[in-house]
């Protein structure tokens, strides 16, 4: 008669156990290491699998220089400030390595996951003529501080040049066909934050 309440117990137990597994997951009760990247994600931190998020050093911004790349939940976004009311200047390598290009021509545009507190543009810069602020651009709208995606179609209607910066002595087509990255630039203060960059038919390769 005593072995019934030592068996019920064990059942109840074993119940708890298999309710406990199904709520939380294999991994909360195993106790296993913590977040991954996302299955489609580099090893080394990325978005959208592009790993070189970069502060050029060009305006005054924070960081300065170097990855702007920070944890953000169980992914990572990219975060910089522009201070000063000055050209800033913040770059995504397209194929993860300066030396890198990439044919642009059969993509229709990009979808950027962001949030700014005021207007700035991104540039289109190519292999052939990557310095210098003569480039073809378009405006990417503030936000309000409140992350949006937005998509920036490629069409050549879509992007213009800025007598400041100088008018590009090529066409935008051209700089499609030998793309190394595009560039956040500024001139106002501002807080950016980029969550997700995908571009039309092109999936960048991890390093």
């Amino acid at each position: 008669m005593r072995a019934r309440p030592v068996a019920i117990t064990k059942t109840l137990v074993t119940l708890a156990s298999v309710l406990a597994f199904s709520l939380v997951g294999p991994a909360a009760v195993a106790g296993a290491a913590g977040p991954r990247p996302p299955r489609d994600e580099c090893a080394t931190p990325s978005i959208d699998r592009l790993q070189q998020w970069l502060a050029s050093g060009e305006g005054t911004t924070v960081p300065a220089t170097g990855s702007l790349l920070v944890p953000a939940g169980h992914r990572y976004a990219a975060k910089v400030s522009f201070l000063n009311a000055e050209w800033h200047v913040a770059v995504v390598w397209l194929g993860n390595r300066f030396e890198a290009q990439e044919d642009l021509t059969r993509s229709h545009g990009f979808w950027l996951t962001y949030s700014a507190a005021d207007d700035l543009y991104v540039q289109l810069r190519p292999a052939s003529h990557w310095s210098g602020g003569d480039k073809w651009l378009t405006l990417v709208p503030k936000t309000g501080g409140k992350p949006v995606t937005k998509f920036f179609s490629f069409s050549p209607d879509a992007w213009t040049s800025l007598p400041e910066l100088g008018t590009p002595p090529y066409s935008f087509a051209s700089a499609l066909t030998e793309a190394r990255g595009l560039v956040f630039v500024g001139k106002t203060p501002n807080q950016l934050e980029f969550r997700g960059l995908r571009i039309d038919g092109y999936r960048p390769p991890c390093l």
